[in-house]
């Protein structure tokens, strides 16, 4: 059996390297044939790539790195790294060293017993407030949307079967989001407990700007349910308006001094407006997304890699 990993790295100039002698001393407690590090610089500002040069370059049978040409997100990263791999099993896992390396045993017992991808489930995150609050947002929705099941938590540390890798990687648009891909190729889910490490260095590099784009991409690209409620609340606000409508004018005949009420007539025509605004917002979003993947607007450009042969 051969088992490879994919690392995404952005802004980990100083804990890849730590990350990947995790790993290794794991391995050599595996009973496994061989190994792959497949590691991807997501364009990242720092000089990671200089370090999985060096980190290649002293193991070149096991290792392989790539740049991308600008930064693509972390996604698109591991489809990179993902078309690469050629294991049995493929982990999946950050670059700052907060993953449980030595939990990768539990995880490859869970896809012998029977699963297709297993996620490692944490008791307690070590994210700030801001990104536990987004992690469980984003759970909610992809439940709602996307089909989630209840009981599955989804981290960032997780392993696949390759024939799910090779299914996933027959997606070739430029928005992909891995959890609807793996949502449409299984329902052979797995939970595994493990524990959340601290950080090795620096702050998490997702932003409210990453983690609200992350979220649009995945219910925007694999769901066509936010249409749907796009019409609920259009014919909503329809009937809204004709109740609305009819009671003024039963109001007027039951109460002819009655005045008419610019205020009130003025935020119905705002509230209107504003939820017209949003819904053809909405509907412009998966138009744009139509336009660009006609365009064939790339899923990920490669730079540079470390071997010739790949």
């Amino acid at each position: 059996m051969k088992i490879s990993f994919v690392i995404p790295c952005y802004g980990s100039e100083y804990t890849v390297a730590s990350v990947v002698d995790d790993l290794r001393k794991v391995i050599r407690t595996l009973n496994v044939n061989d190994y792959e590090i497949i590691l991807v610089s997501d364009a990242s500002p720092d000089n990671v790539f200089s370090v999985i040069r060096d980190l290649c370059i002293k193991d070149p049978d096991h290792l392989y790195g790539m740049e991308l040409a600008k930064n693509f997100g972390q996604h698109a990263a591991l489809m990179a790294g993902y078309r690469k791999t050629t294991g049995d099993i493929v982990f999946s896992l950050d670059d700052d060293g907060q993953a449980p390396v030595e939990s990768v045993p539990a995880l490859i017992n869970e896809l012998e017993k029977g699963a297709d991808v297993v996620f490692g489930t944490y008791d307690k995150k070590q994210h700030n407030i801001f990104r536990n609050f987004g992690s469980r947002l984003n759970d909610f929705m992809a439940e709602k949307l996307i089909g989630k099941p209840k009981n599955l938590q989804v981290t960032s540390f997780f392993a696949a079967k390759k024939f799910i890798i090779d299914r996933i990687t027959q997606y070739d648009n430029p928005f992909p989001y891995l959890l609807g891909l793996i949502l449409q190729a299984t329902k052979h889910f797995s939970n595994v407990p493990v524990k959340h490490r601290e950080r090795l260095q620096g702050t998490s590099g997702y932003t409210f700007k990453r983690l609200f784009s992350l979220w649009l991409n995945g219910f925007t690209a694999f769901s066509v349910r936010p249409l749907r409620l796009a019409t609920l609340i259009g014919f909503m606000c329809a009937i809204f308006g004709f109740l609305l409508g009819s009671w003024v004018i039963i109001n007027k005949i039951i109460h002819p001094d009655v005045p008419a009420g610019y205020s009130s007539i003025m935020a119905v025509v705002v509230f209107i407006g504003g939820v017209l605004m949003l819904l053809l917002g909405m509907i412009g979003e998966y138009i744009g997304r139509i336009y660009i993947c006609i365009n064939k607007s790339p899923q990920y450009v490669i730079r540079e890699t470390t071997r010739t042969n790949l």
